[in-house]
């Protein structure tokens, strides 16, 4: 069987996910539970079809079971997020965290995990209470969306986008961010609940996931892939052009809109459950192309897939072999990231001689 065929990719990434799922369950800190037959004795529990395990090894299982879903969402939304990106700016250097929106989504989270949080002592990211599960997300929401368009206004001209452009000012962008980021961090140093609250952020994280992370992630997917049925074709068109496209019936300015929207909400859901975690956006997409093509009808779901099994995967594998080290998914996918975006732009190296 080819891989060039989306069917065959979906069934494949359809087949491993699940997999992952259980192998998750196998792997964590705690060595207390390591066979999957008791672990999936505690999954039965949790719905009521099974006896549960002793209370400590039942709440163990169940963190996993958490953690596995909402890594796996996270990469579904980052996926998502960076297939759109890439199409709407016909470019596939473009993702979420190299144009701000990841950095904009993290200030906004961090704005809203501090005001939940009072500034007290007791603030934990992952203890957010109360309003948290709801206004933590919307606070990312409004600073991936804003970022967005502020770039995509910046870096256009004449309805055109300068890709020069829009590369200087996502890392502009980056670095404002970041420096915020970090002047909040600096005036709550003595509060040491706040900054270890502001550094996981920065790293990313997936420790002690809940129900409500996995379903906000989730959520923020389903609300992005209900665009997909409004852009897919559309986006395919504006590959050629954006003036062929609006020739042949394209509503560019509307395609655009829908298409930021949706991608900010992905991103904005991802960075809400787990900070920010860069590259998933940036690698998933160049891998679902190379493996089922460039159409957007069957690459924008299939992203998802890909960014779901990719996350999850590197989150598998560290706390299989590395499960003391404590190493936070956002290092992880750096390590990995930043060789890719140097090949990337090696290969590129001619497009952007004449740029």
């Amino acid at each position: 069987m080819s891989l060039r065929r989306p069917g065959t990719l979906a069934l494949v990434l359809g087949l491993v996910l699940p997999a992952l799922v259980l192998a998750g369950l196998r792997y964590g800190t705690s060595s207390a539970v390591d066979d999957l037959g008791t672990a999936l004795q505690a999954v039965g529990a949790m719905f009521g079809m099974a006896e549960a395990l002793p209370h400590h090894l039942q709440a163990i299982v169940e963190l996993r079971v958490w953690r596995a879903l909402t890594a796996a969402g996270v990469g579904a939304a980052l996926g998502l997020s960076g297939a759109l990106i890439q199409g709407v700016f016909r470019n596939g250097l473009a993702s979420p965290g190299v144009i701000g929106i990841g950095s904009g989504a993290s200030l906004g989270a961090v704005a809203a995990v501090l005001f939940v949080g009072g500034y007290g002592a007791e603030l934990n990211l992952l203890e957010v209470h109360g309003a948290g599960p709801w206004l933590v997300p919307l606070a990312a929401f409004v600073g991936a969306t804003a970022t967005a368009f502020l770039v995509y206004r910046l870096a256009a001209s004449h309805g055109r986008v300068s890709i020069p452009a829009l590369l200087l000012i996502g890392i502009a962008m980056n670095a404002l961010l970041s420096g915020i980021q970090q002047l909040v961090q600096s005036l709550v140093l003595g509060d040491n609940g706040a900054s270890r609250a502001i550094l996981a952020w920065t790293f990313g994280t997936l420790d002690d996931r809940m129900a409500w992370h996995a379903a906000v992630v989730w959520g923020g997917v389903l609300l992005g892939l209900a665009a997909w049925p409004f852009v897919a074709w559309e986006l395919d068109l504006m590959q050629g052009g954006l003036e062929d496209a609006a020739a042949l019936g394209v509503d560019v300015a509307r395609v655009r809109t829908l298409t930021l929207t949706a991608a900010s909400l992905s991103a904005a859901a991802a960075v809400a459950v787990a900070g920010q975690i860069g590259f998933v956006g940036l690698i998933v997409p160049h891998l679902t192309r190379l493996a089922a093509g460039r159409g957007h009808k069957t690459l924008l779901p299939l992203s998802a897939l890909t960014g779901a099994v990719v996350l999850l995967a590197a989150d598998v594998t560290q706390m299989a072999f590395f499960p003391d080290a404590g190493i936070q998914p956002g290092v992880v996918m750096s390590l990995v990231g930043g060789p890719f975006f140097v090949w990337l732009l090696w290969t590129k190296r001619r497009e952007l001689a004449v740029w």
